[in-house]
């Protein structure tokens, strides 16, 4: 069980990363297009003051939250990109925005009483459920403005959560992709950042995912096509779920091409 103030210790360090990336950003960096289509470096860090305030609202007031959400299922496959040209602003005023709803949200998870659950798109969550989407989301919007920038980020301790949240979210993966949600086991075993493994899963089961968390974290959040990815899949749940991979609730994503295909 993770504890809520390190997990939330690392959301902050995690946001403070990205906030330095784009803190100094000239205006026309701002507007420049990233590997997400139709995304700038704008339009990810409205999209992560969205969510953080669309969360926010599910932690303080569920019924509000409720609302929002119906008004989500009329559009379920464009209120997100909705939600990022909306929240479009002067990078000062944007900045100043991301930066107090994120602190808004993380006092209200610390508070949170633990075995209380806040509504979410398609599922519930805990305070520590909620703390480690936002991280994800963080890290792999992060990668975008790092990927556009230029920037090769170090990776952390971090990407543990990310990894962790990856395997937890298996069965949606195949869910979100209209496949049947498989009932062998996976067990899956990462090359952490210090050099240590991070393992999950039943050691004797026969479906196996190894390489780098690193790997496996731009594999579950879509940031990479899994054939530029050093991740090697034994068993037939394992191979497919190279392909469907997604830590992030809601339908499926698009992914990425290949690298060979975007030259």
């Amino acid at each position: 069980m993770v504890d809520i103030a390190e997990l939330l210790t690392d959301l902050a360090d995690e946001s403070a990363d990205l906030d330095r990336m784009v803190a100094g950003l000239s205006t026309m960096d701002w507007s420049r297009p990233t590997p997400a289509q139709g995304w700038t470096i704008a339009h990810q860090i409205a999209h992560l003051a969205w969510t953080d305030d669309v969360a926010l609202l599910a932690v303080t007031d569920p019924a509000r939250f409720t609302e929002a959400l119906a008004a989500a299922a009329e559009d379920p496959t464009g209120f997100v990109d909705r939600g990022a040209v909306e929240g479009l602003a002067p990078p000062s005023e944007l900045l100043t925005r991301w930066r107090t709803g994120r602190e808004l949200l993380g006092a209200a998870l610390a508070v949170m009483p633990a075995g209380v659950r806040a509504p979410w798109f398609g599922t519930a969550m805990s305070a520590t459920s909620m703390a480690t989407g936002r991280l994800m989301e963080t890290w792999a919007h992060g990668q975008d403005v790092a990927d556009t920038l230029g920037v090769a980020r170090r990776p952390t301790a971090r990407l543990r959560h990310v990894a962790y949240l990856g395997y937890r979210t298996l069965g949606h993966s195949f869910a979100a992709h209209g496949r049947p949600v498989p009932s062998e086991p996976v067990h899956v075993a990462l090359a952490a950042p210090d050099g240590t493994q991070w393992t999950s899963g039943p050691e004797d089961a026969r479906d196996r995912i190894t390489g780098s968390a690193l790997d496996f974290c731009l594999l579950v959040t879509q940031r990479r096509h899994r054939t530029d990815l050093a991740l090697r899949a034994t068993g037939p749940v394992a191979t497919d779920w190279l392909d469907v991979a997604q830590a992030f609730a809601g339908p499926p994503g698009v992914g990425r091409e290949p690298a060979g295909a975007r030259s």
